[in-house]
């Protein structure tokens, strides 16, 4: 195996290049991982991009394997899957999960893999990550049986979110979105869609992931008396006014944040951050999920897709980064 890798760094925002890195020799403990798929979460990995990150939040918005300090230079992403070559037994010709940058090889311990069932693709696998918010977000929401829910925000976060409520028994579930292109998107994840202004009201639950002050406000609109909105949006460096008179406090309504750094409290006892990507995985088992992985480039044209991406020139949900195969 090669003793140095290449890695997408970000030199200062807007402006990223490919960097030769050199990869250490693994010790008794840890895993080299072959790079086969990650993906760009173009939500918070764009607001990374243009060094959107307040100072306030730096070590917040850390990445496990971060290297670098914000807003640059650094090595940032969390979406990555590849093939164990060297480390135990028992992991070696397993392909992985991992929350690692773009980088084509690495090395980490073995306890931050998590092994991918050999019923998700490689490819599939890299939405492990926002699958695991979703997860934690319902957690957090509890939804019941014949709950009428809508999602507010058809980007990754909301996507994922919507795919397993769909899941859910007897509810009804919506997802909401400006851009009526993502009706396509809806009807792939088995979910009604409409536009903010035809959504359906008598809300039991409203999951917000639209990262727009609009979106966060039709969210109150569209909740029954003592509804709850679950906040999952991060807007970064940006002021945000919510509507609190008329009739906010009257119905009795609630906002509440859910952030995945954290294990849900409804499930800290109970689940460890193991646990919970475990079964994001086990949850990409579905096809319909493929629905979010809307383009793919090759590793060596992110320099050139991430300002794309930024800019929403190339519109995505989750962008597929493809590495080179292993030479024969």
């Amino acid at each position: 195996m090669p003793r140095v890798a290449c890695a997408f760094w970000l030199n200062a925002p807007g402006q990223g290049e490919i960097r030769t890195v050199p990869l250490p020799e693994p010790r008794a403990d840890e895993v080299l991982v072959r790079t086969l798929w990650s993906g760009v979460s173009r939500g918070t990995e764009t607001l990374v991009f243009r060094g959107g990150v307040p100072e306030s939040q730096h070590s917040v918005m850390r990445a496990p394997f971060q290297e670098g300090d914000f807003p640059a230079p650094l090595k940032y992403g969390y979406l990555n899957v590849g093939v164990v070559e060297e480390g135990p037994s028992a992991l070696v010709g397993r392909t992985v999960f991992c929350l690692y940058p773009h980088q084509t090889h690495y090395v980490v311990p073995a306890s931050a893999v998590t092994p991918v069932p050999d019923s998700v693709p490689a490819r599939r696998a890299v939405l492990a990550g926002t699958v695991e918010t979703a997860v934690n977000a319902l957690w957090d929401a509890a939804p019941l049986v014949g709950d009428r829910i809508a999602v507010i925000g058809a980007g990754m976060v909301g996507c994922s979110v919507a795919a397993v409520l769909a899941r859910y028994p007897a509810v009804r579930v919506q997802l909401v979105d400006a851009d009526p292109a993502r009706e396509a998107t809806a009807k792939a994840l088995g979910v009604d869609f409409a536009l903010p202004q035809h959504a359906l009201g008598d809300c039991d639950l409203v999951v917000h992931a639209s990262a727009t002050e609009e979106g966060l406000a039709r969210s109150l609109e569209l909740l029954a008396p003592e509804g709850t909105v679950i906040e999952l949006s991060w807007y970064g460096d940006r002021q945000v006014s919510l509507p609190l008179g008329e009739a906010f406090h009257s119905r009795r309504l609630v906002v509440r944040s859910s952030q995945v750094g954290a294990v849900s409290p409804a499930r800290r006892a109970r689940r460890t951050f193991a646990d919970r990507l475990a079964l994001a995985l086990d949850l990409l088992a579905d096809p319909a999920f493929d629905a979010l992985i809307t383009g793919e480039s090759a590793f060596e044209e992110l320099p050139g897709v991430l300002p794309r991406l930024a800019s929403g020139d190339l519109p995505a949900l989750c962008h597929g980064i493809r590495y080179a195969p292993a030479d024969d």
